[in-house]
């Protein structure tokens, strides 16, 4: 073998040694640095893998992603403040066989605008709206929500109910937690770390320390403190977009789906939702925490299934108020 070749040789198996590393150098350097936006790209890859595809439409906001595959009764899966619409891809390849899944990133999230700037409740309603319209405008749709996606959806079904076939609140809806457990702006990695034991269920390992400082670093900046920075700005304007003492108003049927061990949105805070909608019920899941699609999937699976396979909630039957005595009601 003469030298030049020996010289080729060596070059070729440092470049495919180089091919190797590099990627996975790179990978590691990401995975440390930025673990939540690895995840994000992974967990839209698996979207992708489950025959879902990802266009754009125009909202007032701006362009947004909107993620669609399967056939069928369409179901939009609404994600939680500061996620993605890969936060539902656990979940998603069973749902897909039965329904035509739609699942955007709503305005101000990850690949859909505004990219900067408060975001508001008016352009969730709004992104909400747009994907309807856009995506399913022929039938009312069965709408599930996490979290903040729960509440944005409940405010929609208010506005318009007949493009709401059935609600799922999956731990979230539109009533206030005056004194919330969990701590959703962390500052430092302890902080972090007691909120990831808040949101997730008792089996659940905790993330290591390189993905709560990521944590840390998203609660100050992300989306969920730029819808905080908007609502805080609001006074008691912000009244109108929550429904205390107004959830009668809510008139399309409502399936609870609810993790039992979140500390965020906890049983009490379901039972309110209980008390004050027309049309409800509750299927729990056991042991599993805030966002049950993404932590315990098969579970959440199961009880998304248990409430949809039976017929719509009905509204309670009122006790009849008794007529008042002739006479009654005052003293003279």
């Amino acid at each position: 073998m003469d030298t030049r070749t020996k010289t080729m040789l060596k070059l070729a198996v440092i470049f495919g040694i180089l091919v190797i590393v590099v990627p996975v150098v790179l990978g590691a350097w990401l995975m440390l640095r930025k673990p939540l936006k690895v995840d994000a790209w992974m967990s839209r890859l698996a979207l992708d893998r489950n025959g879902l595809e990802a266009t754009t439409i125009d909202t007032t906001a701006g362009e947004m992603t909107v993620w669609q595959g399967g056939r069928g009764k369409p179901m939009v899966l609404l994600h939680g403040a500061g996620d993605q619409a890969g936060a539902w891809a656990r979940a998603v390849a069973p749902l897909v066989e039965t329904h035509r899944v739609i699942i955007p990133d709503l305005p101000g999230h990850w690949k859909s605008d505004p990219t900067e700037g408060p975001i508001s409740v008016p352009q969730l309603l709004a992104g909400v709206e747009a994907v309807l319209d856009e995506c399913c405008s022929s039938e009312p749709a069965i709408v599930v929500g996490n979290s903040m996606g729960a509440w944005v959806a409940f405010l929609y079904a208010v506005q318009h109910p007949e493009r709401i076939e059935r609600l799922v609140a999956v731990n979230g809806g539109p009533v206030r937690e005056e004194e919330p457990r969990v701590n959703l702006f962390p500052t430092n990695v302890d902080e972090a770390r007691e909120t990831m034991k808040g949101l997730m269920g008792p089996n659940t390992l905790l993330p290591p320390n390189f993905v709560l400082r990521d944590f840390v670093r998203h609660a100050a900046n992300g989306p969920a403190a730029r819808l905080a920075q908007w609502f805080a700005a609001l006074g008691q304007e912000a009244d109108s977009f929550v429904l205390d003492g107004r959830l009668d108003e809510v008139t399309v049927p409502v399936d609870l789906v609810w993790g039992d061990a979140d500390e965020l949105f906890d049983l009490d805070y379901a039972q309110r939702l209980l008390d004050g909608l027309p049309a409800v019920r509750m299927t729990p899941i056991k042991d599993c925490g805030h966002v049950p699609h993404r932590e315990c999937p098969d579970r959440f699976l199961k009880a998304l299934r248990t409430a949809l396979d039976q017929p719509p909630p009905e509204p309670k039957t009122l006790p009849e108020v008794p007529e008042a005595a002739e006479g009654a009601g005052g003293t003279e």
